[in-house]
């Protein structure tokens, strides 16, 4: 009897004596090639919305079901229950890095630089093996010792799927039937563009004011799968937003006879959405720091706990390999510790990095420490809760005010600032998973090692694609436009940067310019001159100082539209835009503080009611129209509950964690993200992405407001039809 079993009484489905096949070539390959669609699919909802969701239920589904079609094509033998585990443990990686990525990343841009595809794969890969690395030493403490206060429920949930389709109990034509419904949806949206993307109606009687929503399949599938209560919240923080601030904004600011810092115009003159970029942005960013760092400190128990836990695992780590049970067997203490080194000197040595040892040393004391609290803190309330946000938050505040104490302030800093903030945000999230991974294998009686390494693995295949994909989004919208700014100014040699550039996605009516122009960024547009008539961010500039281009990048850009008219596909990616404003807002000592406590006191009234200000705060944080799919989901997932408890067929959290509905709502992410993936692709050769414009053959429907929500309801209804259960559901 193994350690586990006599100790606390758990007995896993396959013994410690038994030798099926586990770290084979085909389940690892299947694990990378759904890591890299799920990871995909993630990240491009993070840069949306700044979150998403666990990728490993849907991927473990998916496993058994393909596994078994290749037994019957080929005559295979079918996959063990630990190659299946093996699959979704490689697979769960890509989420995981590309949330922390998403959340940090694109802040490079907003402070000003571009997003080097090395910088970025770097950081993936540095995060995502830290996080496996620090998780080793935890697992006895965390998972074999923890188990009974522990619940991991999505990898409790994991490990009952799993179980059940090794007894011929689950499908994956539910995962696959959502999938291709988002993908078709998104395809007629954003491809044939059939109809809007974003429907929209200003408010006559209620100046300001105005109700939008994304009619988007993966916000929907977002809203079915966090459920009612948070996404009530986050739309009662859009509310928030677009109801009361920017109506109250735009009551007392009309009368205004000069801008209002850090605004550039007169309110009178602003549009609703230039009134949410200059104030109500600041506000949400305010509330959204201040619930991170609330969140965080209501852990510090778990965090005091979850430390003294992972010192404690140390010591048991030391245990000779060949004493122990094939399920107590883990990479090595000394490989760990010698894995961790290497990451200090590659930290310290990488030029695109710009990190000293000082910065190195603080990525892995911070990533220590965060690892630990997100490995417990997902045992505790699961992956959805966790407060990775805060993590990163507290980690970018504390390495800026240091910074600051230190005198480095010069620009260089807030990319080392960046760089250790999002190392650890990867890391952190990494662990989480790490974690429920091998919450799922204890369950199944895995092998650690093996799951370990096949982390690993995935952590390094899905960084490189992550990196790509996250460059090619944002160039398929980044805008060159030559109408943002007056044609008579002249930028001085002295300000231009040494690196040049060349227009790129050009569309008709600019024609292919290949130019070779400096580049000049404009982080703030000085208060007079003639450079305080430009708007902040990157412009082309030829040998004589004239601009020729202003670079509005495809994240956080403002131009929605090309020169010609071609619409194009803006991410907000909130979560980069509040890393940008803590850096730029303490290095610089310029953030406007007064709109930021304004968020502060938001969120600190919403916990003293005993709500949790984090998801609210996003909700304010984010448009109207992206809160808003998200609330329709989690009304969908409210009448779900409501008719399937009328019927008698309630289910446990663990069963509703791996539910008809849920698997569903995670298809109709997938397949809607890989979609928009796919159309940006398309859209970078802008022959393929015009031959698909069907607007100007269907002008009224694409013109229609009506038509694309009528869709939009009808697929809520089809996810509402998958969710409810029949009677005999339950034995």
């Amino acid at each position: 009897m193994s350690e586990s079993e006599s100790a606390i009484g758990h007995k896993p489905f396959v013994s410690a004596a038994e030798n099926l096949k586990e770290l084979a070539f085909a389940p690892v390959v299947m694990g990378v090639v759904l890591g890299i669609v799920f990871g995909g699919s993630s990240l491009y909802l993070a840069l949306k919305v700044g979150m998403t969701v666990s990728a490993s239920i849907p991927v473990a589904v998916l496993s058994i079901t393909l596994f078994r079609a290749l037994s019957k094509v080929f005559g295979l033998k079918r996959a063990t229950i630990l190659e299946n585990n093996i699959v979704q443990t490689t697979g769960s990686a890509g989420e995981s890095i590309a949330f922390g990525v998403a959340v940090t990343m694109p802040a490079l841009l907003i402070l000003g630089y571009d997003m080097e595809i090395g910088r970025i794969m770097l950081v993936s890969v540095l995060g995502g093996l830290l996080g496996v690395l620090m998780m080793i030493p935890l697992r006895n403490a965390l998972i074999v010792k923890g188990h009974g206060e522990l619940t991991y429920p999505e990898g409790t949930a994991c490990a009952q799927v799993l179980i059940a389709g090794e007894r011929g109990g689950t499908s994956a034509k539910t995962v696959f039937g959502g999938f291709f419904l988002g993908l078709f949806y998104k395809i007629a949206n954003l491809g044939l563009k059939l109809f809007p993307d974003v429907t929209e109606k200003a408010m006559g009687f209620f100046k300001g004011a105005s109700a939008s929503m994304e009619i988007s399949p993966e916000l929907l599938g977002v809203g079915y799968i966090i459920g009612p209560r948070i996404s009530c919240i986050m739309v009662a923080g859009g509310i928030l937003s677009s109801w009361v601030l920017i109506p109250m904004i735009t009551l007392f600011g009309e009368g205004l006879t000069h801008p209002l810092f850090p605004g550039t115009k007169l309110i009178s003159q602003m549009a609703t959405h230039e009134i949410w970029k200059s104030y109500v942005l600041y506000i949400g960013a305010g509330a959204v720091a201040a619930g991170g760092i609330i969140s965080l400190v209501q852990s510090l128990p778990t965090i005091i706990h979850g430390a003294k836990a992972g010192l404690g695992g140390l010591k048991r780590s030391g245990v000779a390999v060949q004493q122990l049970l094939r399920t107590e067997r883990d990479i090595p203490l000394i490989y760990v510790l010698l894995g961790t080194l290497a990451l200090v000197l590659v930290v310290w040595s990488s030029p695109s990095l710009h990190l000293n040892l000082f910065g190195s040393v603080l990525i892995i004391l911070f990533g220590f420490l965060f690892v630990t609290v997100s490995s417990r803190l997902t045992g505790e309330i699961g992956s959805s809760s966790n407060p990775i946000s805060g993590m990163t938050v507290a980690t970018l505040l504390i390495t800026s005010v240091i910074f600051l104490a230190l005198g480095w302030v010069s620009p260089g800093y807030r990319v080392t600032a960046l760089s250790i903030a999002a190392i650890v945000c990867v890391a952190a999230s990494n662990g989480g998973t790490t974690s429920q991974d091998l919450k799922t294998g204890f369950l199944l009686g895995a092998t650690p090692v093996a799951q370990q390494v096949a982390l690993l693995i995935g952590v390094l295949t899905s960084a490189v694609v992550i990196g790509y994909t996250l460059n090619v989004l944002n160039d398929a919208s980044t805008v060159y436009s030559t109408k943002n700014f007056p044609t008579d100014i002249r930028i001085p040699n002295a300000t231009l940067l040494t690196e040049m550039d060349a227009p790129k996605n050009l569309k008709q009516g600019l024609g292919s310019d290949t130019t070779q122009y400096h580049v000049f960024r404009l982080p703030q547009p000085p208060s007079d001159g003639p450079l305080s008539k430009l708007e902040p961010g990157k412009y082309l500039v030829d040998d004589s100082g004239a601009i020729h281009y202003f670079v509005d990048p495809g994240i956080n850009g403002s131009l929605k539209t090309r020169d010609d008219g071609t619409p194009v596909q803006k991410y907000d990616a909130p979560k980069a835009r509040l890393m940008s404003l803590i850096i730029d807002g303490i290095l610089t000592q310029k953030l406007p503080w007064g709109l930021v406590l304004l968020g502060v006191a938001i969120a600190l009234v919403l916990e003293l009611c005993g709500i949790s200000a984090l998801p609210f705060a996003v909700g304010v944080y984010l448009p109207l129209s992206s809160s808003t799919p998200i609330f329709v989901g989690g009304v969908v997932r409210w009448l779900v509950e409501k008719i399937n408890s009328r019927r008698g067929v309630d289910q446990t959290p663990e069963e509703a964690e791996s539910g008809p509905g849920v698997l569903f709502s995670s298809g109709l992410i997938a397949g809607g993200s890989i979609a928009g993936i796919g159309l940006a692709l398309l859209s970078m050769k802008g022959s393929w992405g015009e031959a698909l414009d069907l607007s100007a053959r269907f002008p009224g429907l694409a013109s229609s407001n009506l038509f694309g929500t009528l869709l939009f309801l009808v697929m809520g209804f089809v996810l509402l039809k998958t969710g409810v259960l029949k009677k005999t559901a339950r034995a």
